[in-house]
């Protein structure tokens, strides 16, 4: 019993840390405050989900759904990337709420708010992974190379260069770098992850429906990232650790459920104001939270 429950938190730290290392690339690195960041992982979620009910196997699933949120990324760093701090915070939330509505009144393909039974588990190359140990294997794999591939863009030539352009966009365009592209990619990118972590979600959970893709799933993501500092990879797999296990005793006082949601979100808030106030940068964050 216990070592189940251990493996399941062992699972969500290891999805929530793809979500929040992608989310750091265009937040930290990018300097892109985007709220819609939680779309991006609905959509990998309901991609998925949706080619996997239909027969498709898993490894096909991830990759399209990847793809899916990586376009819808793109499609929206053309009307935002003029935008900036606040102006992009807006702009991105209501984006998220669009995709929303949309997983809402979709029923049709959605399922509406009875959202999506019964989602397979993954199944590639003759294997089932069907127990939680072997999807733990799984999830882990996926952080790994997912981890490799963000920390490389984030040491290469482009990384720098995106980072350049968070702190002084004019001056990178005084140099020749196109700046729209640097930044499209950016969030391109960044969507693609957070894609594979929805269609790792969905897989794991069998059953998804839209309201696991809102602002009050977005909040701890934030607070990953916040709390692990800005343009810090290794922070933020501690913060992940920190966030998802933070609750986890409130579980144990016999909280209804109706309380334990709201106690959940006052300690995330109590936690942020104590990351402000006496680390600025977070764990071991660059820059400062401006």
């Amino acid at each position: 019993m216990i070592e189940a429950y251990f493996i399941h938190l062992l699972i969500l730290i290891g999805i929530y840390l793809i979500l929040g290392i992608s989310l750091q690339l265009s937040f930290g690195y990018g300097g892109l405050l985007n709220l819609g960041h939680i779309s991006f992982f609905g959509i990998g979620a309901y991609v998925s989900a949706l080619l996997s009910l239909n027969g498709f196997s898993f490894i096909f699933c991830m990759i399209v759904a990847a793809l899916v949120s990586a376009f819808f990324g793109w499609l929206l760093s053309i009307p935002t990337n003029r935008l900036k701090g606040d102006y992009l915070a807006l702009a991105t939330l209501g984006f998220s709420f669009v995709v929303y509505a949309v997983l809402l009144n979709w029923t049709d393909v959605t399922g509406g708010s009875f959202g999506l039974a019964n989602i397979p588990r993954p199944h590639f190359f003759g294997i089932t992974f069907a127990n939680n140990f072997s999807f733990l294997i799984l999830v882990y794999i996926s952080v790994f190379i997912s981890y490799l591939l963000i920390s490389r863009i984030c040491n290469s030539r482009f990384g720098k260069v995106i980072e350049a352009t968070r702190d002084d966009e004019l001056a990178s365009k005084s140099l020749g770098k196109n700046t729209f592209k640097l930044k499209s990619l950016t969030l391109t990118i960044s969507a693609f992850f957070a894609g594979i972590s929805g269609s790792l979600f969905a897989a794991y959970i069998t059953f998804i429906d839209p309201s696991s893709f809102t602002l009050t799933t977005l909040i701890p993501i934030l607070l990953i990232v916040i709390i692990g500092g800005l343009t810090s990879l290794p922070g933020t797999i501690l913060a992940t650790i920190v966030v998802v296990l933070i609750p986890e005793p409130l579980r144990f006082v016999g909280f209804p459920s109706s309380i334990l949601g709201p106690v959940q979100q006052i300690l995330y808030a109590l936690l942020l104001l104590a990351i402000i106030y006496y680390r600025p940068r977070g764990f071991y964050g660059k820059i400062d939270l401006e």
